[in-house]
């Protein structure tokens, strides 16, 4: 039988999920907890590196930040966050994260209504625990939250993805372009790369494919393209930037901005092509119009949620696999798809907004 939370909780913990795309895909869940309980005070448990998810929402009233590098780093950290959590008096926890951590470190905390999955083993931890449906991995992972929430007796709201970025920080970031651009960011599209993905190799399209593609874009479409990853994806930068015969239209962010900067950014592009990662769901969050790449990963459960977007891939025997590394060392999933294919889908993505070059 089905356990609803309280009607009227105080004080309501949600423990975010880890990883930026994932905490961009609970978005609706969490705008259907604050819906469901407007006067509650809502606070958000997230590691450091998804903060900025969340930093502006008005659907939580506080963050609190989970230092599983520092303070809050092995047992003896685990037990001071606990602690910490019960310092403030929660009446209820809401788990979208499934691991069996999150429910451990709720208990510890003495929080008494704990919501959430029984996955991981962690059942009996749980005040309120939900079984996942059977058919719930053939759906987008923003549906498996939303499921999760309504098992815990919530109305569903509305599924659309959402973000928040400070109207300063946007002004400040086309102030930025307009003056890297000598203003020319007016007149030519500005296309957005996002070449890496924490994931592993089997989710990302060759970096000299994109260095191909970066070329006819500029050739095609006088554009602007802004490189977008962590410090590792440097290199897939410089190899982008030595594929145009003017450098200066590759403007290179990799390991240059923050969260809520390269939100921003991406907010500003006309067009996005990126691997399955966190800034994929970041830019069809910001309802960016984007050409998502897929090889090893699932593009039902963590395809980009956006009327405006393309998946390509190829649906080849093996895929998807889900694996970090290709099983057969080919990488075909990958490698057959072709600078041109992507070409189609940029140049049919900007006819659709109704870009005009003048």
């Amino acid at each position: 039988m089905k356990r609803s939370l309280p009607k009227n909780p105080g004080k309501i913990l949600i423990r975010s999920t880890n990883w930026i795309g994932d905490a961009v895909m609970t978005t609706p869940a969490v705008r259907t907890i604050r819906e469901n309980f407007p006067d509650s005070e809502i606070s958000i448990l997230v590691l450091p590196w998804v903060s900025d998810i969340f930093r502006c929402s008005p659907r939580v009233d506080t963050i609190i930040t989970y230092d599983k590098k520092g303070r809050h780093q092995g047992l003896a950290g685990k037990w001071h966050l606990a602690r910490e959590l019960n310092a403030y008096n929660f009446d209820c926890a809401i788990l979208l994260q499934n691991a069996f951590e999150a429910a451990l470190i709720t208990t510890l905390a003495r929080i008494p209504c704990r919501g959430g999955y029984t996955t991981d083993a962690r059942g009996l931890l749980l005040s309120h625990g939900v079984r996942k449906s059977a058919a719930i991995h053939k759906k987008h992972q923003v549906h498996y939250y939303q499921e999760m929430v309504q098992g815990l007796g919530l109305h569903p709201g509305d599924d659309a993805l959402e973000l928040f970025i400070p109207q300063s920080v946007q002004q400040a970031t086309r102030e930025k372009l307009l003056s890297i651009t000598n203003g020319k960011i007016e007149t030519s599209p500005l296309i957005g790369f996002n070449p890496g993905a924490a994931y592993g190799p089997a989710k990302r399209w060759p970096a000299q494919k994109y260095a191909d593609l970066a070329g006819a874009i500029c050739s095609n479409h006088e554009a602007y393209i802004a490189v977008f990853g962590t410090a590792a994806d440097n290199e897939a930068a410089q190899c982008i930037k030595q594929s145009v015969p003017d450098p200066s239209k590759i403007l290179d962010y990799t390991g240059k901005t923050n969260l809520i900067e390269a939100m921003a950014l991406i907010e500003q592009c006309n067009a996005f092509v990126t691997n399955d990662s966190g800034l994929m769901h970041v830019a069809a969050a910001l309802k960016v119009p984007l050409a998502a790449i897929f090889g090893s990963t699932d593009h039902i459960a963590t395809g980009p949620f956006s009327d405006n977007s393309v998946i390509i891939r190829k649906p080849l025997p093996c895929s998807p696999c889900k694996q970090t590394h290709c099983p057969e060392k080919h990488l075909r999933c990958l490698r057959e798809i072709s600078p041109d294919e992507v070409l189609t889908a940029v140049t049919d993505l900007l006819h659709t907004q109704a870009y005009h070059h003048d």
